[in-house]
Order: structure tokens, then C-alpha cells, then sequence
């Protein structure tokens, strides 16, 4: 295990500068996922952790080593890709010991390491067989073997899962994370999937646009959203957003444009007048209630009932535990936890409410 520290990271493609100025710590032994829209610069911030891209400026620390000219095989690190990259001629056994074959390690200390980590993962019955023989979750799972068997101070994952269907993306997220319940190696995970990102982190980085916007837990990422992109990028459905100010006079009333009210339970620093934007997630609308909505679409999925509706002309998602009878163009009464209003600046994003 190793700590990991990013210290003012810049990387720029001739002209553009594509990360500006990335700094976060990673503790040993933390499973850390770098989360954000494609373009955000996750995965070349890992690929810099990696040492396949070069740093423009700024550190990086592995331990108690900058590691910034060092080659990747000199930074004692495992990596897993998103397409396996698996040697196709050879066997699961020969792949996952491929790297310690590279260093001429004896043939029974090859063995002496594959077999564990075969049998962490359930590959001893797979052992003799080739990739092609494999499911894609096996060959993602010989890939995560032959990371073990070198036995990293860090591993790194590109997007692990995006290969794989619906379902075995779901088991494979527990595997991924009982794995390092178990092995205890700092893991620096990279996903443009926040169901990922909040199921598997200890610790979330959100990216955008090259720069980190908010570090913290899953929970206090859902929960205290720093500004506006960080509430809309994390939690399923995302979170409901409608412009307004605060009641002239009544700092626990937002009203909004089209004079609805809603209590607010803690306006923390905006101001009556001041233009807000109010974030709503989804389970925290209720059914029978003083504010209306226009139902758009209804959604069973079994447990849940999933309304979209509108808001003063915005869209507003509803989960409720109830079953509902109601359809397009219908008025739904609804009420809000005062508890659960995020407030935001509506110019520069940044929330308000306490």
C-alpha cells in the first residue's frame, strides 16, 4: 500500500490545456474513484498516475517518491484496462503471470502467486483455458488476477466495467470492491458512471472541464453538493432543478417564477431577492401537498414510481413509493422536505443553503 498525491497537475496538448491545476491526497489503503463527463480529464489524469502520459507540470507521488520521470514499470503500480488487453495465445494461467515471467521469476514462485489470486477471483477451474473460451467477465476477472499477482502498491482501473452488459456490471462492482475489502491495495478507479463512483468509493472525485470540483465521500458528495454541477452529475434520477428567489420578508419561503412557494428549512447565505436556483432530489417530493405539478410521464418499475412532471415549465422527477393513477396533462399535489432544499447561486453555482 502507498499513498498517492497530485500536486498542481497540469497537462496541455500543444496549446490546450486540458487539466488545470489538479490536487488531491489519497490515503493508503483508500479506494478512490475519479468520476466526470467524458472530456473531464480523468483519464489522462490516470494515465499520468500510470506514466503513459507525460506531465506538463506539477508532481505526482507514489508513496514517498515523485515519480514524474520515472518509467511505469519503475512506479509499482497494476493496471486494468477497460478491452482486458489479454494475450490472446496464451493461457488465463500464462496471462496472469505473464509479468512476473517478464522478470524471470522461477516457474513454481509463478505458480505459487497465481493460484491465490485465481482462486480470490473463482478462475481455478479456468485456469488451462484460453481468452476466447471466456465470457466477458471472466477475461475482466483475469485481467484483475494478473494485477493482483504482481502485487502493486496501487492499482489503477480504466473503466473496468464498460464493456460488460447491465447485469454483470452490477456483480462485477462487488467484486471490485470485496477485492480490495480483502487485498487492502489503494485503488484509484476511473468512471464516467456515478452509480460506480457512490456504490464502490471511499472517497469521490468529481471532475469537469480539467479542474476537480468537489472531494468528499459518497453520501456528503449527495448530501452538501458544493455548486450546481456536482448536484446534477451525482444521484439517480438527478436532482430537480427550478430558478426563484426567497419571500421578500420570509427567508424560510422560495418562490418561484410563476409564484409558487416552497418552506425552505435552512436558506444558510442567500438572501430575499437574491436570484437562486433550488435543488430538489427526487425522493424528497411527496405525495398530497400544496405545490402542482403537471404530469408529464409515469414510470412503474415495481418498488417505485417514477413521475416526470413539470414545474413552472421545468422538468421535475418524482420517485414515490406509491402506486399512482395518473396520467399525461394530470395535476399531482405534491409537498417537499423542507430538510432536503439545496440553494445555489443561480450566477456562479455555489451553493448557499446550509
Amino acid at each position: 500500500m502507498a499513498t498517492v498525491k497530485f500536486r498542481d497537475v497540469r497537462k496541455a496538448f500543444g496549446q490546450v490545456e486540458v487539466l488545470h491545476g489538479v490536487s488531491v491526497d489519497i490515503e493508503e489503503g483508500q479506494f478512490v474513484v475519479l468520476v466526470g463527463p467524458s472530456g473531464c480529464g480523468k483519464s489522462t489524469l490516470l494515465r499520468m498516475l500510470a506514466g503513459l502520459e507525460h506531465i506538463t507540470s506539477g508532481e505526482i507521488v507514489i508513496g514517498d517518491r515523485v515519480v514524474n520521470a520515472l518509467p511505469p514499470k519503475e512506479r509499482d503500480i497494476a493496471m486494468v484496462f477497460q478491452n482486458y488487453a489479454l494475450y490472446p495465445h496464451i493461457t488465463v494461467a500464462e496471462n496472469m503471470g505473464f509479468s512476473l515471467m517478464l522478470k524471470g521469476a522461477p516457474k513454481s514462485d509463478i505458480e505459487a502467486k497465481v493460484r491465490p489470486a485465481a482462486e480470490i477471483l473463482g478462475l481455478t477451474h479456468l485456469l488451462d483455458r484460453y481468452p476466447r473460451q471466456l465470457s466477458g467477465g471472466q477475461r475482466q476477472r483475469v485481467a484483475m488476477g494478473r494485477a493482483i499477482v504482481r502485487n502493486p502498491q496501487v492499482f489503477l482501473f480504466d473503466e473496468p466495467l464498460s464493456n460488460l452488459d447491465a447485469k454483470l456490471r452490477v456483480s462485477m462492482r462487488s467484486e471490485i470492491k470485496n477485492l480490495h475489502q480483502r487485498l487492502k491495495t489503494t485503488t484509484v478507479y476511473v468512471t464516467h458512471d456515478q452509480i460506480e463512483a457512490m456504490t464502490m468509493a471511499d472517497k469521490i472525485v468529481v471532475m469537469h472541464d480539467g479542474i476537480v470540483e468537489q472531494v468528499g465521500e459518497p453520501l456528503e458528495l449527495y448530501d452538501r453538493p458544493a455548486n450546481l454541477f456536482v448536484a446534477g452529475f451525482i444521484g439517480s434520477p438527478a436532482m430537480n432543478m427550478t430558478p426563484g428567489k426567497l419571500e421578500d420578508g420570509k427567508p424560510g419561503v422560495f418562490v418561484t417564477g410563476q409564484g409558487q412557494r416552497i418552506a425552505v428549512a435552512n436558506a444558510g447565505a442567500a438572501k430575499p431577492g437574491q436570484k437562486l436556483i433550488c435543488g430538489i432530489r427526487p425522493e424528497a417530493i411527496h405525495l398530497r401537498g400544496d405545490v402542482a405539478l403537471r404530469v408529464k410521464v409515469v414510470e412503474p418499475t415495481g418498488s417505485e414510481t417514477h413521475v416526470v412532471a413539470e414545474l413552472d415549465g421545468n422538468e421535475m422527477t418524482c420517485v414515490f413509493r406509491e402506486r399512482i393513477k395518473a396520467g399525461p396533462g394530470d395535476e399531482l399535489k405534491v409537498s417537499i422536505d423542507p430538510e432536503a432544499i439545496h440553494l445555489f447561486d443561480a450566477e456562479g453555482g455555489q451553493r448557499l443553503s446550509a
